[in-house]
C-alpha cells in the first residue's frame, strides 16, 4: 500500500520493492532510451493496479460455460490525460492494464511575456467529465504544468481527478496542494528537492528527452 507524508496529505509514496526496482534502473544515467521506454510503462501500469482501486464498478450478469453468475464491471469511462509530451511514455503501460480505457491530450507551454501556462494542444472525449480522469506526466516538479492541466480538465466539468506521476518534487506536491487539495498525486519517489533550474534532485533528468533518444538535440 502507498504511504502519504504527513505534511504532504495529498502525497501517496508507492515503496512496492518491484516499482523501487525498476524506477532504480530508470534512473541511471546509461539507462538507453528503449529500456527507459519499457521501465517506465511497467512503472505505470504497476502503479496504476492500485490507483484504479476505487474506481466505481456495477453489477453484471453472465453466462459462464457453466452457470450464470453476477459480476461486476467498471461503471464508468476512464479517460488518461497525458500531458505532452513525456506523459505518452506512460501511456501504453497504462493502456495494456485497461485497454478500454480512453485516451486524452494537453500540451502546455509557458508564455514568454507572462511566464504563465498555456494551453497549446488540448483534445478530450466530450463525455471525459463523466468518469475518473488520470492526469499522467513522469516528473511532477514545480507543478506548474499540473495545475494548470488540472484547471483545464475542471472547466470541462470534470470531478473525479487524479494525477499519476514518478517522481515528483516537494515543491511540485505543494503547488498541486495549494491549488488543488482535493487531487491525489501517486508518485514512486518523493525526491528531494528542486534546483535552480527547477531540475528534481537527485530525479530521472528530462524525461521527454530520453523518452524520445533527444538528449542533446
Amino acid at each position: 500500500m502507498p504511504t502519504t507524508p504527513r505534511d504532504l496529505p495529498n502525497l501517496r509514496v508507492f515503496d512496492h520493492p518491484l516499482i523501487q526496482h525498476k524506477l532504480t534502473l530508470a534512473r541511471r544515467r546509461d539507462t538507453p532510451p528503449d529500456e527507459f521506454r519499457r521501465l517506465l510503462n511497467e512503472i505505470a501500469g504497476l502503479m496504476v493496479f492500485e490507483v484504479s482501486r476505487n474506481f466505481p464498478v456495477e453489477a453484471l450478469d453472465i453466462e459462464t460455460p457453466l452457470e450464470t453468475m453476477r459480476g461486476s464491471r467498471l461503471s464508468k469511462p476512464v479517460t488518461l490525460a497525458p500531458i505532452l509530451r513525456a506523459g505518452l511514455g506512460m501511456t501504453d503501460g497504462i493502456l495494456r492494464l485497461f485497454p478500454e480505457a480512453r485516451v486524452g491530450h494537453i500540451g502546455i507551454q509557458r508564455d514568454e511575456s507572462s511566464r504563465k501556462p498555456i494551453d497549446y494542444y488540448a483534445k478530450f472525449p466530450p463525455d471525459v467529465a463523466d468518469g475518473p480522469v488520470l492526469v499522467v506526466d513522469p516528473m511532477l516538479a514545480t507543478g506548474g504544468s499540473a495545475v494548470h492541466a488540472v484547471d483545464h480538465l475542471k472547466r470541462m466539468g470534470c470531478r473525479d481527478i487524479q494525477m499519476v506521476c514518478l517522481v515528483a518534487a516537494p515543491e511540485g506536491v505543494r503547488a498541486m496542494l495549494a491549488a488543488h487539495p482535493e487531487v491525489p498525486i501517486h508518485t514512486a519517489a518523493l525526491d528531494r528537492r528542486l534546483d535552480e533550474r527547477a531540475f528534481i534532485r537527485p530525479g530521472l533528468g528530462d524525461a521527454g528527452d530520453r523518452i524520445f533518444g533527444t538528449v542533446g538535440a
